[in-house]
């Protein structure tokens, strides 16, 4: 398609803007692979055509954005994340849910994988066999199409996951390496024999170690082992070949062209294989993650990436960019380690960890970047707990994982929590943990035990998390469910599919019955409260402008114990956030407050004055303020 004289010039200034940010990286990943130049030739041909294939509205979107660079950083934005069949059926019935979406505030939904996936298991959807298919159970890419238009239309913007790190054994790549196509082997990992697969294992970890032990398996048509990180059916890519980032890049520009508006990438920290170490997150993953936000945002700046990279905080960061790349990588990634540290602070009681790891490890603003913060998601919960930071706090790092493991299952004494084990691993002793929301805050032991008090406490501790998701800075996002209370769903063991994965215990089916319920009003049930308390957090925070992502942040000494303390330091002064991670009632000294920058007791989050006690800022259990 030829490109008029405006798009043509229009593409060459973003081009120009965005050159080197590419081809720095490009050169030094494959500058000395035979093929390069032809490569850089064929990537140059693929943005021209993507961009001349791009719909005009999205052209005009792309425009907004440049002009409007932080719309993903203001308080407006609040995301929801959803399986398509679990949340609306397919995506015909979303297009019957988008009131609903508007009406808890979002202008942001993530469609949780719904590209073609292999049959059967296909963890969860992200064994991908066609990137350039919709799963048929959902509908058409025509479907898709619509639902993005009518999204659009209502400024929601739309997030589907973009698998970097492997394919599905039934991807037409996979299955014409499987047929003897030596070029398509070349996209893989492919060895003839255990010596190198012996030689990585020795420093690699396994992910699933009680589903999926080691990181290669033996292809029979091939009579060759692949190198498969995650499961036998999910072959990993060799990014070390150019012609997979052109594979790649052009997928990413086609589901742009279609309405995508956030590209969440995948397992990107396991993309680069280097000899003698664990193969998460070498340098090279990070130039790879640069030169394709660099691509797409000469072709399609509308778009932004979230990089998946569920590690330490030291290496998380460097996904929204740090050295050489800062503000060239991540748009977004998520705040693994604020998820961590609200479950770690509940079962404690206690949120020294808590402030010491935010404070100690995060930086206190992000260039042209932020994160996507979350209490709970599709995936387990791991322990990201090190042993240095755990020791700064007088606890050890096993020690401690091993008691949020036991106190989340269930089995320490005197928890409230009710969840289940996920890849534990015997030679390390960790042990990960799934459930949703509100069984792992209570509510499910609760309800058994008809205990009242106990309810009531369950209730503070889910609206509290979503509280501080939303006043953390980013883009909060709410786990589909959540919103309305929604209990443990143990009828995925009866789904052969499903039954050796308890990540499918929070993986519920929306219900929509409750949802009917808790519209009509406040009628005091557990769900209501939780649904109402949700939309206010979530309105309140729009209402805050404080609570931009590109204001400093900072995390003071807690000014009591089981208390956590945020302060956001905007032009028009400071916004003090304080929580209460206990169930009793704490008194916060109003002179520490003050000195923390903050011009009154206001509250922001509830728009009346803070409670006060001589002085003092009264939190009850599991209370929360926003103080100006």
């Amino acid at each position: 398609m030829a490109m008029n004289a405006f798009d043509s010039k229009l593409f060459e200034l973003r081009f120009e803007r965005s050159r080197r940010d590419l081809f720095d990286m490009l050169e030094r990943l494959y500058g000395r692979h035979p093929d390069y130049v032809e490569f850089r030739n064929r990537l140059e041909d693929t943005m021209r055509a993507a961009w001349s294939r791009r719909p005009r509205d999205l052209k005009w979107l792309d425009l907004k954005r440049d002009l409007e660079p932080d719309w993903f950083q203001r308080p407006d934005m609040v995301g929801y994340v959803f399986y398509i069949d679990r949340f609306a059926g397919d995506l015909s019935g979303v297009l019957s849910k988008l009131d609903y979406l508007e009406e808890i505030g979002a202008n942001y939904v993530h469609f949780m994988p719904c590209l073609k996936p292999r049959p059967g298991d296909s963890d969860g959807g992200y064994s991908v066999m066609d990137y350039r298919a919709i799963n048929p159970a959902y509908g058409t890419m025509r479907d898709f199409e619509k639902v993005a238009k009518a999204l659009r239309n209502r400024g929601i913007s739309l997030c589907v996951d973009m698998v970097l790190n492997h394919t599905a054994r039934e991807h037409d790549w996979a299955k014409a390496a499987r047929g003897g196509d030596t070029v398509k082997q070349d996209y893989y990992l492919i060895y003839g024999d255990r010596t190198l697969p012996d030689a990585y294992e020795k420093t690699l970890v396994e992910i699933f170690p009680d589903t999926s032990p080691g990181s290669f398996t033996f292809d029979e048509t091939l009579q060759k082992w692949v190198w498969t990180t995650f499961n036998t059916h999910q072959w990993d890519l060799n990014w070390a070949n150019p012609q997979v980032f052109l594979e790649i890049v052009d997928i990413m520009f086609y589901l742009a062209n279609k309405g995508v508006d956030v590209l969440r990438l995948d397992a990107v920290a396991f993309m680069w294989k280097r000899m003698g170490t664990r193969c998460q997150s070498e340098p090279e993953v990070h130039m790879i993650l640069q030169a394709l936000r660099a691509a797409c945002h000469i072709v399609c700046p509308a778009v932004i990436h979230l990089e998946e990279a569920i590690v330490s905080p030291q290496e998380m960061l460097p996904y929204l960019g740090r050295g050489a790349h800062d503000g060239k990588e991540g748009n977004l990634a998520y705040h693994n380690s604020l998820m961590v540290q609200f479950w770690s602070a509940l079962a404690a009681r206690d949120t020294a960890l808590m402030s010491h790891v935010l404070r100690t490890h995060f930086p206190s603003v992000l260039r042209n970047a932020t994160y996507a913060t979350y209490i709970r998601c599709h995936d387990d919960i791991g322990w990201a707990i090190t042993e240095q930071d755990a020791e700064a706090v007088g606890v050890t790092g096993p020690g401690h994982r091993s008691f949020l493991s036991d106190f989340y299952e269930g089995v320490f004494p005197g928890s409230f929590s009710r969840g289940a084990l996920f890849g534990v691993n015997p030679e390390t002793g960790d042990k990960r943990i799934s459930g949703s929301f509100a069984s792992l805050a209570g509510l499910e032991i609760a309800l058994a035990d008809g205990d009242a008090a106990a309810t009531d406490n369950a209730v503070e501790r889910i609206v509290m998390g979503h509280v501080l998701i939303a006043a953390y800075g980013g883009v909060p996002l709410i786990y589909m469910g959540d919103e309305i209370a929604m209990l443990n769903d143990y009828g995925y063991v009866e789904d052969p599919d499903h039954a050796h994965d308890s990540r499918w215990l929070h993986r519920p089916r929306m219900d929509w019955d409750t949802v009917e319920r808790v519209r009509q009003g406040n009628d005091g049930s557990p769900e209501a409260r939780v649904w109402h308390g949700v939309r206010h957090a979530m309105a309140r925070r729009k209402a805050t402008p404080e609570l931009h992502a590109g204001y400093v942040i900072r995390v003071p000494e807690s000014p009591a114990k089981g208390v956590f303390a945020l302060v956001h330091e905007a032009p028009t002064g400071s916004l003090l956030c304080l929580f209460n991670f206990t169930e009793t009632t704490v008194e916060v000294p109003g002179e520490w407050a003050l000195a923390e920058g903050i011009s009154s007791f206001h509250d922001a989050l509830s728009d009346h004055p803070a409670k006060l006690k001589d002085g003092n800022v009264v939190l009850a259990a599991y209370g929360r303020v926003w103080l100006r």
